[in-house]
């Protein structure tokens, strides 16, 4: 835990903290986390409403018979939502915790399918929970080959920031050694069933350079003590982790890292508190604090801070600083380079395979398994092996068909009986997470004629795939089923969604890292080059998007950023 710093800032007024922290999602939580544990004043603003953990909780432990419509969503919502409804995992019993589109507008001027969850704790209560390190070869890859601007800083600066997010929220998982999925601060992770593991021992006699191994998922399945300290409990694999875990055993910053700053007794969260933009005074040259718009109310209140988090997620990150505007900073706070808004990428989630699996009837498995294998990027590491560039990580799971599946539609009296008794064939599936490259034209900016319910520009969204995805897809593909085949699978079945960016949920850039104040917004430790008080430590820092699930790395980064502006303020620099 830090020293506390002692800040002399003198009688404070009721709307003065230390620090202020945009958001209160996976990267907020921990902003608050680590600058409440330094005995900085926290303010953590949400535009989204008050949800606490437990109690705002209403469909965790219900039955699927206890919903109204056993958790599908009604035909007039699918109507009302055609966005929203798209979203991976949502259903009439999460519903709650993610946006209506008519609240909420944009503008897309390409497709974009943007996923949004407005609440204390953002989407950190419905996240996908991996959490597979970046390598070397994500940090550097870019800059080697040529499809990025080098990295400001590389996995040895963030290694031990990695092992201090994972010992505190928890992360299951095997230590295997693979030079492109570094290993970490592990609890016991879930067993594989029957399947995967016949096909984790196939992949493993065939291919040298290919690894199917128990993927790292922020589940509790042995807790510790710092664990139990936070009032969490040991997962107990319902897999309806959507909903919100009244055990505490998977993590969000609701049941997490806000407590834990609450404790502290240093911070506030002012919940329905939509940001405008970042105060800037000319004369200080610095921020000085945040506009925001009170959603209840419509009235416009200014809190002031010392240091500023921006933690908004990705896209709305930008939307708030491109309209942090001022005679200094015209389009956009620290926006020298005009890049704010430029270089936005994402993770390609278009393709998926499904097969069949002869054999293993005699074998079952227990529980609802709320993680699934991953198999390790194996292209592109060393050197280009493709006609692409990037890489991808393959997910992969492995399961029965319930009860019969279609022969239970049309059996009667004893033949129902028996294929009610019947747990069915196996399957399996595996579906890609892929690099993006990030271009500049794949943009966010602010329209100029709409707004929003409280006279905020709307984003306009300029984002699209390119020929190197289609590569990937189609490589993603050929290899996965030629693996399938080799593991014996029947019946492979490829897709290609053509699913518009956004729905990975893993938007990323537009305020990127980098060492050149020409060519990048922010330095090594997330501060705008520009404007020092100010860090970003969310999606919208990410110079490039590594293929490996970005979410544990953005909580690494934001706590290396937050003890650094830390020690920062000690020494009277911020």
């Amino acid at each position: 835990m830090p020293h506390a710093v002692s800040i002399k800032t003198g009688t404070l007024p009721e709307n003065t903290f230390d620090a202020i922290v945009i958001g209160s999602g996976i990267s907020g939580g921990w902003a608050a986390k680590e600058l409440c544990e330094a005995g900085l004043k926290t303010l953590v603003l949400e535009r989204g409403r008050e949800v606490q953990h437990v109690k705002d909780y209403p469909t965790a432990t219900l039955n699927p018979w206890e919903l109204p419509h056993r958790s599908r969503l009604t035909s007039q919502f699918l109507q009302d939502n055609p966005l929203i409804s798209k979203a991976a995992g949502i259903g009439e019993d999460n519903a709650h915790f993610f946006i209506k589109d008519k609240d909420h507008p944009y503008v897309q001027e390409k497709p974009f399918d943007w996923i949004r969850g407005y609440q204390v704790g953002g989407k950190s209560l419905t996240w996908g929970r991996a959490t597979q390190r970046w390598s070397h070869y994500e940090f550097t890859a870019p800059h080697r080959y040529g499809y990025g601007i080098e990295w400001p800083i590389g996995y040895d600066d963030v290694a031990p920031w990695y092992s201090h997010v994972e010992k505190f929220i928890g992360i299951c998982g095997n230590k295997d050694g693979i030079d492109a999925m570094p290993d970490g601060e592990f609890l016991p992770p879930f067993d594989l069933n029957c399947v995967e593991s016949h096909i984790q021992k196939s992949i493993r006699t065939n291919y040298s350079d290919r690894h199917l191994v128990h993927a790292r998922w922020a589940h509790l399945t042995q807790p510790q003590d710092i664990h139990l300290q936070q009032g969490r409990g040991k997962c107990q694999a319902r897999n309806l982790c959507m909903r919100g875990c009244p055990f505490g055993g998977y993590f969000s910053s609701v049941s997490s890292t806000l407590p834990w700053a609450q404790r502290t007794g240093n911070l506030t969260v002012r919940p329905h508190s939509v940001v405008h933009s970042v105060l800037f005074d000319e004369q200080k040259d610095k921020a000085t604090g945040v506009l925001i718009i009170d959603s209840e109310s419509g009235k416009a209140v200014e809190y002031y801070a010392r240091i500023i988090f921006v933690n908004a997620s990705a896209l709305n990150t930008n939307l708030i600083l491109l309209n942090s505007t001022s005679s200094r900073f015209a389009h956009g706070l620290g926006n020298d380079n005009g890049l704010l808004g430029k270089f936005v990428a994402f993770h390609n989630y278009r393709a998926s395979i499904g097969a069949d699996v002869p054999g293993f009837q005699d074998q079952y498995y227990s529980g609802r398994n709320p993680t699934e294998p991953i198999l390790a990027n194996y292209r592109n590491l060393k050197k280009i092996d493709t006609d692409y560039v990037g890489g991808f990580t393959s997910f992969m799971g492995a399961y029965r068909t319930p009860y019969g599946s279609n022969k239970i539609e049309t059996a009667c009296g004893e033949e129902l009986k028996q294929a009610m008794q019947y747990p069915g064939d196996w399957h399996m599936y595996m579906y890609l997470q892929g690099e993006t490259i990030p271009k500049e034209k794949n943009h966010v900016r602010l329209s100029n004629t709409e707004k929003d319910a409280w006279g905020i520009p709307l984003l306009v969204t300029s984002v699209d795939y390119d020929d190197n995805d289609e590569r990937m897809i189609k490589d993603f593909l050929e290899q996965s089923s030629e693996m399938m085949e080799k593991a014996g699978c029947k019946n492979i079945r490829w897709n290609d969604s053509h699913q518009a960016p956004g729905l990975d949920i893993h938007e990323m850039g537009g305020c990127r890292m980098g060492k050149d104040p020409r060519t990048s917004l922010l330095n090594k430790f997330n501060q705008l080059h520009a404007c020092k008080n100010v860090f970003v430590t969310d999606g919208a820092c990410m110079t490039s998007t590594g293929n490996q699930s970005p979410s544990i790395l953005y909580m690494a980064l934001t706590a290396r950023a937050a003890n650094f502006a830390v020690a920062a303020m000690k020494r009277g620099e911020l």
